[in-house]
């Protein structure tokens, strides 16, 4: 590289340009100006599945696209945290998030950034658990309790509930509950639990399987519905029978 090559720019320096340009939102836009994170809730969940759909599509040059919208939300959130007023526990900005993320990140890679030796992917995740176990532990002593937790805390209940089972399972078996006591209790929903625990067993993501089942149905009404239509039958009023015939043509 000789001296009047230009230097490239390093990776990250548009950030800086995308929090100016939320800052300026913040300040001029009327509909910016005005939301919180209440408010904004909602977005960061509709962005982060239209981005899944794209992944889902393998439209990856869409996907550049829909992970700006996401981190948008994550710029907007920290705007709105960093107007707080200095000293005030909720006051936050975008450089605290990615400290935050940061320090997490590298405290829990021992294995990388600490020197430490592991044998393979099942002590990295042996030491992730024992890690983010003594996490919680500190701050339920910071927040004046005894520091005792469960396995399961952590577990964000506000997620899909096939994606929840499987992290409570996985999370319960990584920790040593017997795998075999995962399964139907009996009541209601015990079946579809224990389902999700036969996808887990064999490796699988029972979220991600149930998609792709999902995905695989809605193509083949489709397929029933437009080969009905091609023999000028409106699919709203087939016969059951005349469903199957259709059905079966879509194999």
């Amino acid at each position: 590289m000789t001296s009047d090559t230009p230097t490239p720019p390093v990776p990250g320096h548009r950030m800086l340009r995308l929090v100016e340009v939320m800052e300026t939102l913040r300040r001029e836009c009327p509909w910016d100006s005005t939301q919180t994170h209440e408010s904004l809730a909602k977005y960061l969940i509709q962005e982060s599945y239209e981005t899944l759909e794209t992944i889902e599509d393998g439209d990856y040059p869409q996907l550049r696209e829909e992970l700006g919208d996401v981190l948008l939300q994550v710029v907007f959130h920290s705007a709105i945290g960093a107007e707080r007023p200095e000293g005030d526990p909720a006051r936050f900005t975008v450089d605290d998030v990615a400290d935050a993320i940061i320090d997490k990140m590298t405290r829990r890679h021992p294995h990388v950034f600490g020197g430490q030796d592991v044998s393979g992917t099942d002590e990295v995740w042996s030491n992730w658990e024992a890690i983010k176990a003594a996490e919680r532990s500190a701050k339920a002593k910071a927040r004046g309790g005894t520091g005792e937790t469960s396995v399961l805390d952590g577990v964000p209940f506000a997620q899909p509930a096939v994606l929840l089972a499987y992290e409570l399972q996985k999370r319960a078996v990584r920790n040593g509950f017997p795998a075999d006591l995962v399964g139907d209790d009996g009541s209601e929903g015990g079946e579809l639990f224990a389902a999700v625990a036969a996808e887990r067993d064999q490796g699988r993501d029972p979220e991600s399987d149930l998609r792709l089942a999902a995905r695989r149905f809605d193509t083949r009404v489709r397929a029933a519905e437009e080969a009905a239509r091609a023999e000028g039958h409106e699919p709203r009023e087939l016969t059951d029978e005349e469903w199957r015939v259709y059905w079966s043509k879509t194999r």
